[in-house]
């Protein structure tokens, strides 16, 4: 079984000032990665979309697939113009619930979510709906880039609205995905057995008592707790690490067992040495925003 890392005091000391570096530029650097990264895949998402609609001209027959896949679902609410949230969606089709499962009961109410798009479709964007011509590859590639393009810019300025724990949890999210993790629904765990499968994570669930921000299943059938901590400052970082972070991992260790959970922290900003090295005495694996490689090399040794 591989044993979480375990900083000496100097590589602690090295990648607390690389942090604070990584912090102080990524104010500027790190919306424009996180933008390119979600172009590329949301462009795949949107290109599926199109494929699977015949390029959204016969979206009736797979409709309900689309609004049952989360990320699909997105791309839905976004072929409007402007774009509609869903929340705004339930109220204009007078629902409750749009949830697959309602969906897939309620015919009536899956023709009606599409005939809104066919009413209220971007006309700028597809202007072929509705009308008597087929696109052109062109108008295809056009439809394609303008979609994408809004979808990884409006997740952009949801990010940047938010604290830096949401962007920082972003690109965590993406790592894993790049890596061949799979991601599934949030859930309540109250055994391991309720715990992500090896090769899955899920994000906000309840580890027993407390919550993580995810929840990863590592490929020998242990289950890592990682929580995502930022800090403007090292008088800040005793509250996010160790009255917050270090907390959680001594309960889960309780609660599941040493040899069951690895609680663990991704890092992002300015932290005080002490306080690095009191999370990782009190059994917090760290692991640091600016080198997510580490994590995911890490995480890939615990298949032998």
């Amino acid at each position: 079984m591989k044993l979480p890392p375990v900083w000496t005091s100097d590589q602690l000391e090295a990648a607390r000032s690389a942090a604070e570096d990584h912090f102080r530029e990524g104010r500027h650097t790190e919306p424009l990665e996180i933008y390119l990264e979600l172009f590329d895949q949301y462009q795949d998402i949107v290109e599926e979309v199109m494929e699977e609609t015949v390029d959204l001209t016969q979206l009736e027959g797979s409709a309900l697939g689309i609004l049952s896949d989360g990320r699909k679902r997105e791309v839905f609410r976004y072929l409007t113009g402007p774009p509609v949230s869903e929340d705004d969606l339930k109220v204009l089709m007078k629902a409750k619930s749009l949830a697959p499962a309602r969906l897939k009961k309620d015919p009536d109410l899956l023709g009606r979510v599409v005939a809104f798009m066919r009413d209220w479709h971007d006309r700028r964007r597809f202007p072929w709906i509705n009308a008597d011509w087929n696109p052109t590859e062109q108008d295809q590639k056009a439809a394609i880039m303008a979609t994408t393009a809004l979808l990884a810019m409006r997740r952009v300025e949801t990010l940047r609205r938010s604290e830096g724990s949401n962007l920082q949890e972003e690109r965590v999210d993406l790592q894993l995905i790049a890596t061949g993790y799979t991601k599934v629904a949030t859930r309540r765990i109250n055994t391991l057995g309720d715990a992500t499968k090896p090769g899955e994570f899920c994000r906000e669930s309840y580890l027993g008592k407390r919550k993580a921000d995810f929840v990863i299943g590592l490929w020998d059938g242990r289950t890592l707790a990682l929580e995502c901590k930022v800090s403007n400052s090292s008088t800040n970082s005793v509250k996010r690490l160790n009255n917050d972070a270090a907390m959680k991992a001594e309960t889960w260790r309780k609660e599941f067992g040493t040899a069951q959970v690895v609680p663990a922290a991704v890092l992002t900003g300015v932290f005080a040495f002490l306080n690095l090295e009191d999370a990782q005495s009190r059994g917090l694996c760290l692991f640091w925003a600016h080198d997510l490689q580490a994590m995911t090399d890490w995480i890939a040794g615990t298949k032998s």
